[in-house]
């Protein structure tokens, strides 16, 4: 077949940096190339009406790939070329990772993991306060609305709570063992209640709805451990053999037993522990339910770990997900109330997809997910000393250039090339060495971008002038207030 021939439109300043690029990319990636240097020095100010009164695009070509900063309609170009047109990566030394790039699966996306979103200490707030909370959850990713009640006295109010959920189109299930918050909550259209124990699923018989068998252990208040550990030993399975049941379960074969009896649907919750508190054995209670009930339906309450353990949440929510995922466990159950773990409904929704997606096809969860990579995502590119060099010479127009690179901030502009780990240091440097005086929106722009450029060295993320930097699905676009300007 004949090889693909793409023209590559750039300016003066990135030429001998895109043909460098290009020279060793060109033969890997199987295509020709022809490069079009048009009469602009910055790339990145090129507009298509601009290009297309510009463009000589060779015979032969099949394609033109123009900077990913040329915003606007495509349209002009394509008239003008003859051929598609599309828009490259914003930065050119991104090309091998365009060339590489698979397309995204169809099936990619995919999850058969139901999320359980708590609003916690319901009762202690307002209707309105309940319903705009619902309908965020659910925007982030949330199937279930989990209405948590407080232990103590009766909320008289949770029927009109979850008709007014279910009225606005969210699901909704109650997070109580009170039989006397759960029936008039279940009326009003609850789907699911958490939890039942010995202590209250005789009342589940009347329910009518699916529900959560948890263990028999003491329930503390909302807010702390909600299982006492103190008997952990007790609750590990014994080895296989002859050996008398153990009294791991706590009467949950007993609970299961007698609501499979009276016919009411149900999924197994053996507790996850928070670390020091058991959360190894936790996990091996998991394992053991789904080998005493195979085709069972499980869920898993992950806010145990997220919320109290002093870590991002992100990881965390991954982690347990691959392993309910693997476990064949279809629901989890989280909260977003401390700080570190306040989108762990988002996370959990990208994370039911990612292990999906990777058990299905037997391949690494890696490089399909890069929106729950936040703290350091953005693999660093970087120029190098000499190129860096290189650029200080030719400019010449007098606007800044930022750059983050082997632990220092650079500042780059005609003849200029200033560079230290500190960016008020550069900016000292910079005050002594121009002439002119800089404006203040001039000052506190240079400013921002090498701050930003800082946070980038110190978290080890790429970063690139007049653009944010990438928090993965946390990350606020900016815009470019340089380009605009121009």
């Amino acid at each position: 077949m004949p090889s693909e021939r793409i023209h590559f439109v750039t300016g003066r300043l990135a030429e001998h940096s895109l043909r460098a690029v290009l020279a060793e990319l060109g033969p890997i990636a199987g295509f020709q190339y022809s490069i079009d240097v048009l009469n602009i020095t910055v790339a990145a100010l090129m507009t298509p009406e601009w290009i297309a009164r510009r463009i000589q695009v060779p015979a032969g070509t099949t394609r033109v790939l123009l900077p990913g900063y040329c915003d606007g309609d495509l349209t002009p170009v394509e008239a003008a070329a003859g051929v598609p047109v599309e828009r490259g990566p914003r930065d050119l030394r991104r090309l091998p990772e365009f060339f590489g790039r698979e397309p995204p699966a169809a099936d990619y996306g995919r999850h058969d993991i139901q999320i359980l979103a708590e609003i916690n200490h319901a009762p202690r707030l307002a209707l309105a306060e309940i319903l705009a909370e619902g309908k965020q959850l659910s925007a982030d990713g949330a199937d279930l609305i989990d209405i948590g009640c407080d232990p103590g006295e009766t909320w008289n109010g949770v029927g009109e709570v979850v008709r007014a959920l279910r009225e606005v189109g969210l699901r909704v299930s109650i997070d109580s063992m009170n039989p006397r918050e759960i029936a008039p909550a279940v009326r009003a259209g609850a789907e699911l209640v958490l939890s039942v124990n010995a202590s209250n699923r005789e009342a589940a018989r009347d329910w009518g709805c699916e529900v959560v068998v948890v263990p028999d252990l003491p329930l503390a208040e909302k807010g702390t451990v909600p299982f006492c550990s103190a008997t952990i030993e007790a609750m590990v399975p014994a080895a296989k053999g002859d050996s008398p049941r153990p009294s791991w379960d706590w009467h949950l074969d007993e609970t299961v037993a007698m609501l499979a009896e009276a016919g009411v649907p149900l999924r197994i919750d053996p507790v996850l522990e928070p670390i020091g508190f058991g959360f190894a054995a936790s996990l091996e209670r998991y394992f053991e339910v789904r080998r005493r009930y195979p085709d069972a339906e499980m869920l898993m309450g992950i806010g145990n770990l997220t919320e109290l353990t002093d870590v991002d949440s992100a990881g965390v929510n991954a982690l347990l997900l691959a392993i309910c995922e693997e476990l064949g466990i279809r629901s989890v159950l989280t909260t977003q109330v401390i700080h570190w773990a306040r989108s762990s409904v988002r996370e959990c929704d990208l994370a039911r997809r990612l292990v999906y997606y990777a058990i299905r096809h037997r391949m690494l969860a890696k490089h399909l997910e890069p929106k729950l990579v936040m703290l350091r995502g953005g693999k660093p590119l970087r120029y190098g000393p000499e190129e860096l060099e290189r650029l200080a010479a030719e400019i010449k127009d007098n606007n800044y250039r930022v750059f983050a690179e082997d632990g220092a901030v650079h500042l780059i502009s005609a003849g200029l090339h200033l560079a230290d780990a500190d960016p008020f240091a550069v900016f000292e440097q910079l005050l002594a060495r121009e002439p002119r005086n800089l404006d203040l929106s001039h000052a506190f722009y240079l400013g921002y971008e090498m701050a930003k450029a800082a946070t980038a060295l110190t978290l080890g993320k790429d970063y690139r002038q007049d653009e944010a930097l990438d928090w993965g699905f946390l990350t606020r676009e900016e815009t470019s207030h340089r380009r605009t300007k121009k």
